[in-house]
């Protein structure tokens, strides 16, 4: 249970560089490392009027995946009839599923056998042979 409130409420980044329409490094939780070819900002012509920059290939992209600010407390006030019957239903059956019988009882205990008046392996003429 710790690890799901320590890991719903961490925030963290995620940096992508990409240099063109190709993905060159993806970075959490610091920058990704650039390919170098952003620092080849070159003037390419040079004159007295205007001068013209060549644009560099690469961008970054960073995507913030932030947590939970609050954690969500539960109000015993606002519970209803019908979830404290759960709730208390199922704590019940929960601690008794464990629980085994103490003693073999049997269903027959109190059960008296017949008496035998006549021996019925002569009457149906079985024997043992």
């Amino acid at each position: 249970m710790s690890f799901v409130v320590l890991f719903s409420t961490t925030s963290f980044a995620i940096t992508k560089h990409f240099c063109g329409d190709t993905l060159v490094d993806t970075s959490v939780f610091s920058e990704a490392s650039s390919c170098g070819m952003e620092s080849q900002k070159v003037i390419s012509k040079t004159t007295s009027s205007c001068s013209t920059i060549k644009k560099d290939c690469c961008k970054n992209e960073q995507q913030l995946i932030n947590g939970q600010d609050e954690i969500i407390q539960l109000q015993v006030d606002k519970i209803s009839l019908n979830q404290q019957l759960f709730v208390a239903s199922f704590i019940y059956t929960y601690i008794h599923l464990f629980k085994g019988l103490d003693s073999n009882t049997t269903s027959y205990s109190a059960y008296k056998p017949p008496l035998v008046i006549k021996e019925i392996f002569k009457i149906d003429e079985t024997y043992l042979i």
